[in-house]
């Protein structure tokens, strides 16, 4: 039987290295994953609370294809009060997560051939969305010394007559980098007269450090907000990653071709979820300080550990919960009889030899790094480190 071409993907070296760490625990193996990005905290008391309430209260049948009517007021709300966004109810969907969210999107966007620019490193699976379609990937590389952001230059250099989506991470998975208010606006202010949509997910936008605040590249202005669909979930911020509810805000018409799209797939996201979403973003966010304070703990922690080790790098990320140390300095080392070349490389001899799971940098368009999480217990980071200097100094 033949495939379907667009079956020709890659699979997610995320998920790929998750599982095989898993799979190597469940035979007995002790192995420390700093592969999953997901955080290691317990979703909110409440927001559990709210679920069972929900499957008590019979909220177990069918919603709206787009979601409930009350979660798209509350994240309506949300976006006027955290980000300065107005938006009415008919531009908010409401999806099986924010992966979901930027697929659905660029569903309704992408035609065979249109070109998606997207700056690397870059999420996983953003690349292989838009192969999916039938579009071209223009990537966009940047340097440690740019802080992994780009430019209007940069953009100019690469915008062409197929352009038909900017894709934009704020704060970035892998690299952990935020752009500043100065240096989205600059961007925004170069795309306000391009016929190019804006897709700005912002999913790490409460995970952030050292003084840095998050911003939308939809607030520039009114003309920038009409050709931005926003992106943002709950898995992060409230440790939810399995109960499976992102959501995007934008203009009507992408957002009703979403709502048809989404009616025919997948359909409404999971009702219990939707209701326990509500109250996530209704209630205390109390948490939220004691979250960020111990991720900076990790963090600090393992940049300092990293560079101190001869052959890697690593900067501070402003943002999210990863570090993405450059590895490339041990490039060429032959390791337990095998030489070493390239991320994918490096990424299996660790969980072979160290006994930790870390994504390589293939996977994020930048083959020199190593995607390492620190969504994951101090006890775990101080034993995975250690375990990854013994592996590497051997």
């Amino acid at each position: 039987m033949e495939l379907a071409r667009r079956s020709d993907i890659s699979p997610s070296l995320t998920l790929a290295m998750d599982t095989k760490a898993k799979q190597m625990k469940a035979k007995g193996v002790n192995v420390i994953s700093f592969a999953a990005g997901e955080p290691d905290f317990p979703t909110p008391r409440r927001v559990k609370d709210a679920g069972i309430r929900a499957i008590e209260e019979n909220k177990t049948y069918y919603t709206p294809a787009s979601g409930i009517i009350e979660l798209k007021r509350e994240v309506v709300r949300k976006l006027k009060a955290d980000n300065g966004l107005d938006y009415t109810t008919e531009q908010i969907t409401i999806n099986s997560g924010a992966k979901h969210s930027v697929f659905n999107v660029l569903a309704v966007l992408i035609e065979e051939g249109d070109e998606v620019i997207i700056p690397a490193p870059y999420w996983v699976s953003y690349s292989e969305m838009v192969r999916i379609l039938g579009g071209k990937n223009t990537i966009i590389p940047t340097t440690e010394d740019s802080g992994f952001k780009i430019t209007p230059n940069d953009l100019d250099r690469v915008m062409g007559p197929r352009t038909k989506v900017f894709l934009l991470n704020s704060p970035c998975n892998p690299t952990g980098s935020v752009y500043s208010r100065e240096e989205l606006f600059s961007l925004a202010e170069y795309l306000e007269q391009k016929d190019v949509v804006i897709i700005s997910d912002e999913i790490y936008e409460k995970i952030l450090y050292d003084g840095k605040t998050h911003e939308s590249i939809a607030r520039f202005s009114e003309n920038v907000k009409s050709k931005t669909v926003v992106i943002n979930g709950v898995s992060k911020a409230f440790s939810m990653t399995g109960w499976r509810i992102g959501y995007a805000a934008g203009p009507l018409d992408i957002i009703g071709a979403v709502n048809k799209l989404q009616g025919h797939t997948s359909g409404n996201p999971t009702s219990i979820s939707q209701w326990a979403v509500l109250e996530a973003l209704r209630g205390d966010f109390g948490f939220f300080d004691s979250w960020i304070k111990e991720f900076k703990r990790r963090r600090d922690y393992i940049v300092g550990e990293l560079n101190s080790i001869h052959g890697i790098s690593c900067g501070k990320p402003e943002g999210a919960f990863y570090v993405f140390p450059n590895v490339s300095g041990l490039y060429g080392k032959i390791f337990q009889g095998k030489e070493i070349n390239d991320s994918i490389g490096i990424a299996d001899y660790l969980l072979e030899h160290g006994k930790i799971a870390v994504v390589p940098g293939k996977a994020f368009g930048a083959d020199n790094y190593i995607r390492i999480s620190f969504a994951t217990s101090m006890e775990n980071i101080v034993e995975g480190i250690k375990r990854l200097k013994n592996s590497v100094l051997v």
